[in-house]
């Protein structure tokens, strides 16, 4: 029998990139290959965001590509199963099967484990229309997803999901359900896996990861900063990293530990989403500019060469020239060295989508534009000094060009050189030799 194949398309946080690549560890558990292109697809699976509204009607365009792809296979004989899985399946599950009753099934992000499943009803065509999958069940999902079957030198490693902050712009809550954390010796052991596959590097996730709450073998109750220490015990790591963090949860324990574990890269991204008072409170962040601006301080004291990175919106609902300028404030005097910044998007069903005082969409351009701007100058500044200067590089993946590789600083900088193949998933010093805002290029030390 012909061997079946997967293409899963990923858009989103890193947590989808995670979610995605258990995805792929449940389809090749269950017989199927991954595909080179949709065409020679199966399977054809979207793991979905729906942070900003633009993404979830990207995801709709890919789904009638899908669908005609799906039509020009039925003609040469061959039957294809069309999925989406993630956050916007939990919240539009009705206009799924409105705008795409083609599509087979829809689990959200919190019951993908049930996958094998629902893709054996799928191909028993034992379900007439859409399947859809959006509780929010009793079991962590955790505790039925496979190991990875494969590790790049760099891996993602989820140890928290959900959120309790319901910032009033923001769908996470609903879509991934309050915060869970993994237990400790769960973490390790997943950690302990991908080492031995080839990680050297592990990035921590969570939607609020430093919130990080999970038990250790003796039931008791441990924070992030107790499973970093842990975990830079392990033999093999040599890199850590842990993203996204509330402002409002770092704690001095945890603060220390940038200070106190090497293989903590120094770099973290700590979103503040606004300079003004007023604006963080309208968005119910449990924080001030001042307060963050304290641990930046903290940060800064522990760890010297740390390098902040952070989200922003502007354009929030009650957003004036002078909120606005807070939040400029706030960039001239952290100097980010990376940062996503974006207009606010409305999202039905959360507090902000129904405030009075909505910003026109031509004072959120023009103030993005500025933003971004003044953002950028930053990121610049910060790539052009690290140029005659020699740094570690973990090379993950090749580059568009023949005998490139493109790997990441331990700053999270993209940096490109002409190395060969052997170089792939190791740790290599680089001098770096240019620099533009978004990447660095560099020759291999002793070059």
């Amino acid at each position: 029998m012909q061997k079946k194949h997967y293409y899963i398309k990923t858009f989103g946080c890193q947590m989808n990139v995670y979610d995605s690549e258990r995805i792929a560890a449940i389809l090749q558990n269950m017989g199927f290959a991954p595909a080179s292109s949709q065409a020679q697809a199966d399977i054809v699976i979207f793991n979905t965001c729906h942070i900003r509204e633009k993404a979830a009607e990207k995801v709709f365009s890919d789904l009638g590509r899908a669908e005609l792809i799906k039509q020009e296979r039925a003609l040469d004989g061959k039957d294809t199963i069309i999925g989406i899985t993630g956050c916007v399946v939990q919240a539009e599950d009705e206009q799924i099967a409105k705008r795409a009753p083609y599509v087979d099934f829809a689990t959200g992000p919190l019951t993908y484990h049930r996958l094998p499943e629902i893709i054996t009803k799928v191909l028993r065509k034992k379900s007439a229309g859409t399947i859809i999958d959006t509780e929010f069940p009793a079991e962590s999902k955790f505790d039925y997803l496979p190991q990875a079957n494969s590790s790049s030198g760099c891996a993602f490693l989820a140890i928290q999901e959900g959120c309790n902050n319901f910032c009033t712009y923001c769908v996470v809550p609903y879509t991934r359900g309050i915060e869970t954390s993994r237990p400790v010796e769960e973490v390790i052991k997943e950690a302990r896996n991908l080492i031995s596959k080839g990680a050297l590097e592990i990035n921590l996730l969570g939607q609020n990861v430093n919130s990080y709450h999970g038990e250790d073998a003796g039931g008791k109750e441990r924070g992030l900063a107790y499973l970093l220490n842990k975990l830079a015990e392990l033999d093999g790591l040599k890199r850590l990293r842990y993203t996204t963090s509330y402002p409002a949860d770092m704690d001095d324990e945890l603060i220390n530990c940038h200070r106190d574990i090497p293989i903590l890269m120094p770099f973290l991204h700590l979103p503040v989403q606004a300079g003004s008072d007023k604006i963080l409170k309208a968005m119910n962040r449990r924080h001030t500019a001042g307060d963050y601006l304290r641990i930046i301080e903290k940060l800064k004291k522990a760890n010297p060469k740390i390098g902040m990175s952070s989200d922003f919106i502007v354009g929030f609902p009650g957003e004036t020239d002078k909120d606005f300028q807070a939040t400029l404030d706030i960039v001239n005097q952290v100097k980010f060295i990376q940062a996503f910044s974006f207009k606010y998007s409305r999202r039905a069903g959360t507090p902000a989508a129904v405030m009075p005082e909505q910003v026109e969409e031509k004072v959120k351009k023009e103030r993005l534009e500025t933003l971004q701007n003044l953002l950028f100058s930053y990121q610049s500044k910060f790539n052009d000094s690290c140029v005659g200067k020699t740094t570690s590089v973990l090379f993950e993946s090749k580059g568009r060009h023949k005998g490139q590789l493109i790997g990441r600083t331990p700053y999270m900088q993209n940096l490109h050189v002409e190395a060969g193949k052997e170089f792939l998933n190791k740790i290599v010093d680089i001098k770096i030799t240019g620099a533009t805002t978004n990447s660095l290029s560099g020759i291999l030390k002793g070059e």
